[in-house]
């Protein structure tokens, strides 16, 4: 194996490192069990070279990677933390030194409330004097707070007359000024107290509109997802550390053989378990921006009826005229818990109008881009014979999903509707749905009347499977992905990862700067490297007292 050496004065400049008098001449053993040297001869100098190898090596690697970050502003900030209208009650949030300030300004010169508890205080203009209203105050020091710094707040009364006059008291205070978009949650961040993606667990939570959702935010912000991602940096810490210390001590006897084998294999483990992580069907990232359902088939199959049946209400113009819809209709919708962005199409059908011929190639792109399509088919078209309903069926299919490489998958992702069951014979009704459940071939189906609702139980039981599988339960096994951002970082460690493995029997330099490039990439999800980049675009969807 070819090792590239460094220089003397990198070598000096590591030796003096790693020893308080830099000139310690302790022969110590670095082994393949451990993160650091264990034994050594020589007493003191013993003593000295453990400390190296086990600590400032990883306290080194640390040093590059982890920038701190830049200083919180110092002055003092105020908002409205609650939502803005008419409400019981207001919380009007302050951070920053001139905390206490506020508190005594508005409240007087009494000494303000134990921290954490409540105090009913008289809210007055400090020019003024005159009371704006009677309300719980409560002290937090700092850093026993959300920003880390002192902060205060007033709970008052939510009428927009009394919100208005205690901002405009603390406005009138010195070193005070309003917050901007996400800036306590950001101030936060610098103070320590959360991590990136505990951030944008908690800007996820406070625009969850589904259970799901809710359940998925409250995990990150919780920090299982950060815990995730700084253990696997450990690790990468330690491999760095490995690496390092047989670059500049293997030729010296002074590391035990295995060392590189050990950081070999945990390589490989984390390759692995990254692997693992990115194939997970994107079923964090659709859970957190909604479900795409798409409403497809031909035209006056009833495909505007069922949207209007699942939002419960005439979102969709139904008509007997075929090719009513021409543009393809959102709505957002709840169902089971989990976000849907559910869309009707124009009916598919060979036309010569040019902007039904819009419509119908809008239709096909949605479906394209769907995560889950709802093939609508009329039932009174079914064939009276069962053994030609496959054929029927799977007709529809292939004229409704895409074809080529995605249609197997698109079959997977997609559920049968038979509408219009109530216009069928019993007996037919009947026999359909016996046929429906014995054909393993088809994707699920459903006989549904949208005119009466019958079926529809059964239906979005279906349905709700579907996006269960789609996106997971947020709570079970490894967290979830959940932003892009995530994934092209874990993307960048898993591909510098492999520049280890390109360069280990090569050019050892070589392959330690991959392990570092991925120790980076982990970084920049976490916040540690090069958060400011995008602290803008995280902290601009917080509302402005968050």
């Amino acid at each position: 194996m070819a090792v590239r050496r460094r220089d003397a004065a990198a070598n000096e400049r590591a030796s003096t490192a790693g020893s308080p008098c830099g000139k310690c001449c302790g022969r110590g053993v670095f082994t393949s069990g451990g993160s650091g040297p264990i034994r050594g001869s020589g007493g003191c100098a013993s003593d000295e070279m453990s400390a190296f190898l086990g600590g400032a090596l990883r306290s080194r690697a640390s040093h590059r990677l982890w920038s701190s970050a830049p200083l919180c502003a110092t002055d003092t900030i105020f908002a409205l933390s609650s939502g803005q209208g008419k409400c019981g009650v207001a919380v009007v949030r302050v951070s920053g030194p001139a905390s206490a300030l506020a508190l005594r300004g508005l409240t007087g010169p009494d000494r303000p409330p134990a921290p954490r508890t409540a105090a009913l205080r008289s809210i007055f203009h400090p020019q003024s004097k005159e009371i704006l209203d009677r309300g719980l105050v409560f002290w937090f020091p700092g850093p026993h707070s959300f920003t880390g710094e002192d902060s205060a707040e007033f709970h008052v009364h939510g009428g927009p007359a009394v919100v208005s006059g205690v901002l405009d008291a603390l406005g009138s205070l010195p070193g005070l000024r309003p917050a901007e978009a996400g800036e306590f949650t950001r101030r936060a961040f610098h103070a320590g107290k959360l991590g990136l993606t505990e951030v944008e667990g908690l800007g996820d939570l406070i625009h969850a509109e589904t259970e799901a959702q809710r359940r998925q935010a409250l995990r990150q912000m919780a920090g299982d997802l950060a815990q995730l991602y700084r253990d696997w940096s450990q690790r990468l810490t330690q491999c760095l550390a490995h690496v390092e210390a047989f670059i500049d001590f293997g030729e010296d006897d002074l590391i035990e053989d295995g060392v590189l084998d050990q950081v070999d294999n945990s390589v490989a483990q984390l390759q692995t378990e990254i692997t693992c992580h990115l194939h997970d069907g994107r079923k964090g990232e659709r859970l957190r921006s909604g479900v795409q359902v798409v409403i497809a088939g031909e035209t006056n199959a009833g495909k505007s009826s069922l949207l209007n049946l699942l939002c419960r209400r005439p979102a969709a113009i139904v008509s007997p005229i075929a090719g009513t819809t021409r543009d393809v209709v959102e709505t957002c919708l709840d169902i089971g818990g989990f976000p849907v962005l559910l869309s009707d199409t124009a009916g598919l059908r060979e036309t010569a109008d040019a902007v039904e011929q819009e419509g119908v190639r809008r239709a096909r792109e949605k479906v394209e881009q769907a995560d889950l399509t709802l093939v609508v088919v009329d039932a009174t078209q079914l064939p009276t014979d069962p053994l030609q309903v496959p054929v029927f069926l799977g007709a529809h299919l292939l004229a409704v999903l895409p074809h080529g490489v995605g249609l197997e998958e698109s079959l997977r992702h997609c559920i049968l509707v038979l509408n219009k069951s109530d216009l069928l014979p019993v007996e037919q009704v009947e026999k359909t749905q016996t046929f429906l459940n014995k054909n393993p071939g088809l994707p699920p189906a459903s006989l549904l009347s949208c005119h009466t609702s019958h079926g529809l139980e059964n239906f979005m039981t279906s349905l709700q499977s579907r996006l269960s599988s789609l996106c997971g339960d947020p709570l079970a096994g490894t967290p979830s992905l959940t932003q892009a951002r995530h994934r092209a970082h874990l993307h960048e460690c898993f591909q510098a990862l492999g520049q280890y493995q390109q360069y280990r029997d090569v050019d050892l330099a070589l392959a330690a700067e991959g392990v570092r490039l991925a120790l980076t990439g982990l970084g920049r999800i976490t916040g540690k490297v090069g958060a400011e980049e995008i602290l803008d675009i995280i902290f601009r969807d917080f509302c402005i007292g968050k």
